[in-house]
């Protein structure tokens, strides 16, 4: 064989794919990473959202048969909490759940994740997924570069360094977290004065005394130990005002990099992991009441009747801050009325 014709050999097998001529799609073995603002555990012990991403990854990895690999970052370690969303629609993040609402600066769309008084059930959050809103919201974000894997709705409740919120003339006066432009819109009109920020600063806030109370989901009223410095917890256990929503998600771009078989993957096991997370989001609504109580906080609920004056509010001025901000917002809007 010829000097020559060898090196051409040697050529053609360097610029061949290495499953060239196999059956097999997992030669190729690609590492994502997935960042959250949440604090770190295992697969079976910690904030539910930790635990969930950390069940998707192992899932996923299994049925990739090792082609799909992830490295966790808890804790807003690997970025800032705000920076997640916009990094993500660049490519320059993988994945991460993060609530939605975040984006509300970037995306005004986003802020529908956290409108007070639309959403009133789980069973109504979990509708949307296959609603008009659901497929409409799923659009929008695909075309701003965000793909949804998992749907992720969560109750939320007030914790307060005083008296509980309860009724909306409770909050006057008080420094309030609301945790959405649309939130603070009808604190605003309670009389309260708003304070913005992540949730994984409520404590340091509420320590200080620079925030009175703050709106978070259930999981991370335990999870970020605010019953350390709470006297009251108002929970969504039984009946609430908002519904958060916190997907899983990943950036198109690095979607669209994958093969067909990874992308069926995680899509699979992202739908298949809203189950655990109902289940999750639901026993932390009852385990958070146990919790303060036990740190001594007063614990109250709301009722129908508390929840209708939250909802009157919102309806006539973070609805309709909302509706007018452009089309897609004002269309989203229409299509998750519906399904009160």
């Amino acid at each position: 064989m010829t000097s020559q014709k060898r090196r051409s050999i040697l050529g053609a097998l360097a610029t061949t794919p290495l499953w060239a001529g196999s059956t097999s799609v997992w030669a190729q073995t690609t590492a994502l990473k997935i960042s959250h603002q949440f604090p770190g555990g295992t697969i079976n012990e910690g904030d539910f959202r930790d635990r969930l991403v950390r069940l998707f990854a192992e899932e996923v990895g299994k049925r990739s048969k090792g082609s799909l690999k992830f490295e966790i970052y808890p804790g807003s370690s690997l970025m800032k909490t705000n920076a997640q969303f916009s990094a993500m629609r660049k490519g320059a993040l993988d994945m991460s759940l993060v609530p939605l609402n975040y984006a509300g600066g970037e995306v005004p769309e986003t802020n529908i994740g956290l409108m007070p008084g639309l959403v009133t059930s789980y069973q109504q959050g979990s509708a949307w997924k296959n609603a008009e809103v659901g497929k409409e919201l799923a659009r929008i974000l695909s075309e701003k570069g965000i793909l949804i894997v998992s749907w992720i709705w969560q109750a939320g409740g007030v914790a307060s360094r005083g008296k509980p919120i309860i009724d909306p003339s409770d909050a006057k006066g008080m420094k309030v977290r609301g945790g959405s432009r649309e939130m603070d819109l009808i604190l605003k009109e309670a009389g309260a004065a708003v304070v913005t920020l992540p949730s994984n600063e409520i404590y340091a806030a509420m320590q200080t005394g620079a925030m009175d109370a703050a709106m978070t989901s259930s999981t991370s009223f335990m999870s970020f130990r605010l019953e350390e410095v709470a006297k009251s917890l108002t929970t969504g256990r039984d009946k609430a005002y908002w519904y958060m929503f916190e997907p899983l998600m990943i950036s198109k771009a690095v979607f669209d990099r994958l093969s067909k078989e990874q992308q069926a993957i995680i899509m699979a096991v992202g739908a298949d992991m809203e189950t655990f997370a109902l289940k999750a989001a639901q026993t932390d609504d009852v385990a958070v009441a146990a919790v303060y109580q036990k740190a001594g906080a007063k614990v109250v609920d709301l009722n129908a009747a508390t929840v209708k004056k939250w909802q009157d509010i919102a309806r006539a001025t973070a609805w309709k801050d909302y509706a007018a901000k452009n089309a897609n917002c004002a269309n989203l809007m229409k299509l998750a009325e519906k399904l009160l």
